[in-house]
């Protein structure tokens, strides 16, 4: 196939990316605006396949995605292009909405025009995969998890915005009958990911030797998946899963923050000690909490094992170790990142009212 991705210069998209040329031998049309969180070295030399084209384009930008399909006559769509960050939603929320739901309008406007010009065979074919989250389906306590008919009850900006665009998703395929698939995961963690995010932060704080900031009392939890896992099953959603339905992909991998960050420290201690050996614990620094702050994410996998025979194959401890080192080996990759666009610096605490002082 010919499988136009979206956001393909991004930590997850680039990763899908990454798969389909190394492990498929579909052809790859990378859609992306690059952003801040964007980075064509993600990719590699994905030129040498012979199988990689690359399109700067805005996904709000109508006639320019339409001339996209137009030129490039893609088999398949897998839109991964999105703003991400839950703190970046609560300072700016505006840029969310105009990517995440306007953007998957632009796209799945011109997917409807594109399918419908295709000829029978072709169309029936066609592939319609939005890749969303599992934060649409709001907070659980310390029991429970989130199925694949779990009611949306976004809290953030961020997930809001993604709970809208899987609404648009699944409208198209009500109402004009697009051939849709939705897959919503759990927390991505591994190489190349921004550093903005927990894990990325963590490491290279440590390295730094810079407090590393936990919010509230860390006993928030997620799940943890491995992004080559979450690549594996994304491109098996778009090949394998059936039309009209959504499949939650989770690591299977609870961790509360504040364990997912100690784990860090032990794994820094070992391989990237201290000058004069002290613990990189000692460094762990509570902050105030993130507003509206969800204390649990837990997903039920049982669906698309059962149904696409798919479960991760890398555990946390794992994942964590090959994340660590990667970064430690990989400075070249981040330090211009941390330079000149994210030097570590709290977000999110906009959305804070801040109480009079007596």
């Amino acid at each position: 196939m010919k499988i136009l991705v979206t956001g393909g210069a991004g930590f997850i998209g680039s990763a899908v990316i990454r798969h389909l040329l190394a492990a498929t031998d579909h052809h790859v049309v990378n859609v992306d605006k690059l952003t801040y969180a964007a980075d064509l070295r993600s990719l590699g030399t994905p030129e040498a396949s012979g199988r990689y084209s690359f399109e700067q384009i805005d996904i709000c930008d109508a006639p320019a995605i339409r001339a996209a399909f137009e030129r490039h006559a893609p088999d398949a769509i897998m839109h991964l292009a999105a703003e991400s960050h839950v703190d970046r939603s609560i300072d700016g929320p505006g840029e969310f909405v105009r990517t995440n739901i306007l953007g998957t309008y632009v796209l799945l406007d011109a997917a409807l025009a594109y399918w419908r010009g295709l000829e029978p065979e072709r169309a029936s074919a066609f592939r319609f995969h939005h890749i969303s989250t599992d934060e649409v389906f709001g907070e659980l306590d310390a029991t429970g998890l989130f199925t694949e008919e779990t009611p949306y009850d976004p809290s953030s900006p961020y997930s809001a915005s993604k709970a809208s665009s899987d609404h648009l998703v699944r409208a198209w395929h009500r109402t004009y009958k697009l051939p849709t698939v939705v897959s919503n995961c759990s927390n991505n963690y591994g190489p190349y990911q921004f550093p903005e995010k927990l894990i990325p932060l963590t490491i290279l704080n440590c390295l730094a030797g810079k407090p590393l900031p936990v919010y509230g009392t860390g006993t928030n939890v997620r799940d943890w998946l491995f992004v080559e896992d979450h690549a594996t099953a994304l491109v098996r959603v778009l090949t394998e899963g059936k039309v009209g339905e959504s499949y939650n992909i989770g690591g299977n991998s609870e961790r509360t923050n504040i364990a997912v960050v100690e784990t860090i420290c032990r794994t820094m201690d070992r391989l990237h000690p201290r000058a004069g050996g002290a613990p990189h614990a000692e460094l762990i620094t509570f902050v105030r909490d993130r507003p509206g702050h969800d204390f649990r994410y837990a997903i039920d996998a049982s669906k698309i094992k059962r149904e696409l025979g798919f479960e991760p194959s890398v555990d946390f401890d794992t994942g964590l170790e090959r994340t660590v080192a990667w970064y430690l080996a990989n400075e070249d990759w981040w330090r211009p990142l941390v330079e000149r666009q994210y030097g570590g610096e709290r977000l999110g605490l906009s959305g804070v009212r801040e109480t009079a002082k007596k």
